[in-house]
């Protein structure tokens, strides 16, 4: 169909630029549309089985020859014929005919030329695409085009690179996943075996404190249902299963009733509690959520705080709500910083129970400013602080 609508055109505009520049007779004008018209039949027979022949070829090169070879031998069809009806004779048509057969033959020779840095190319992109399937994905083409041959190579380039992204993203995803299991097999493991201990000492009948093992078993018990309590809250917040009823909230009260609830723990450990408020901001907000946010954060101060120092919780209101919570302890390294907020992150690596805790507190508060639309941030030592605004 494309061929027919071609030939028409090609014939359409042939007899019109006849008409305008030679102002030819009736029967010049019948002998022209009769060749015209024989040719077109030429160039639909030569549509329908050059691209055919072209697409059974298994290389480019010889389908471009192909396509080529039809496309000059109609052009030289139709000079021929027109050099015929010019009554040359025939010692000027036999070197016409020499001279347009050194023509096709150049012509042909310069396709095939031209066609090899094509076929180089895609050649280049279909190793890449192998490369990349057999999981390399740093295969780059390394083709430098303009036309469509170079956008697909463009296409396969980016391709790659994003498969090299996502690739990274689910390595490091899997990292974090086997550390998560890790930590939960520890944090889970250690008062379970200290409950063990406690059981097999009882039933043996070599206790003589029993109140002193049954307070060891409430704590380690106290221990667990505290670590499932927040995998289960930290499982919601991750997931978007929040419901935040949004307030009127002052922070200055929060932080008291953090403050006060914290206070027996900070005086265990020898540690002072101060409220310092540049501020008292009222912003909408989910009041519990920015509760236990204060509360993980004072928490996570109190247990690396030296004896006899000040964890200080700092309000203020610039560029929004800030509250900032601020000790006296080791402060944080540039790369726990980076980490800080993820699950299972603590500061002492060894995972020991004497700082407490199993690294989900800077999580779940990080968890909760973000449901909230705020942003969270840890600064380095010395001295640790930990900030959020909200508002």
């Amino acid at each position: 169909m494309k061929a027919a609508v071609g030939a028409l055109a090609a014939v359409l505009v042939g007899l019109a630029l006849f008409e305008v520049t030679m102002q030819p007779s009736s029967s010049e004008r019948l002998e022209l549309a009769g060749i015209f018209v024989a040719m077109a039949v030429v160039m639909v027979l030569a549509g329908a089985v050059v691209p055919r022949l072209a697409r059974r070829s298994s290389r480019l090169v010889t389908s471009l020859f192909v396509v080529s070879l039809a496309s000059v031998g109609i052009a030289l069809l139709g000079i021929v014929i027109a050099a015929n009806r010019m009554f040359f004779s025939d010692h000027d048509l036999t070197l016409l005919l020499v001279v347009l057969g050194f023509g096709l033959v150049a012509a042909l020779v310069f396709a095939a030329l031209a066609s090899t840095a094509l076929t180089d190319d895609l050649r280049r992109m279909a190793t890449t695409a192998h490369r990349v399937a057999d999981g390399d994905l740093e295969a780059r083409t390394g083709v430098d085009r303009s036309d469509e041959v170079g956008a697909l190579a463009s296409d396969i380039d980016a391709m790659a690179t994003e498969l090299a992204r996502a690739a990274a993203v689910r390595d490091a995803e899997d990292a974090r996943r086997r550390e998560f299991f890790a930590a939960v097999g520890h944090d889970l493991r250690t008062p379970l075996s200290s409950m063990q201990a406690v059981v097999e000492a009882l039933r043996d009948g070599v206790v003589e404190d029993t109140d002193r093992y049954h307070r060891s078993l409430e704590s380690d018990l106290a221990a667990l249902n505290g670590l499932v309590d927040d995998l289960f809250l930290l499982a919601r917040i991750q997931g978007g299963d929040m419901s935040l009823d949004r307030i009127p909230t002052d922070l200055g009260d929060i932080a008291d009733e953090a403050i006060e609830v914290l206070q027996p723990v900070a005086r265990k450990k020898g540690v002072r509690l101060v409220l310092e408020p540049h501020a008292r901001p009222i912003v909408d907000t989910e009041p519990s959520a920015v509760s236990r946010t204060v509360r993980n954060l004072l928490d996570n101060a109190i247990r690396y705080a030296p004896e006899g120092s000040t964890v200080r919780v700092v309000i203020d209101d610039v560029d929004g709500a800030v509250v900032a919570v601020c000790d006296d302890g080791p402060g944080f390294s540039d790369e726990f910083i980076e980490r800080a907020f993820e699950s299972f992150t603590r500061q002492d690596t060894s995972r020991t129970r004497a700082t407490g805790g199993a690294g989900l507190g800077l999580a779940i508060a990080h968890g909760f400013v973000d449901a909230l639309d705020g942003e969270m941030w840890a600064e380095p030592g010395p001295g640790g602080r930990v900030a959020f605004r909200l508002g």
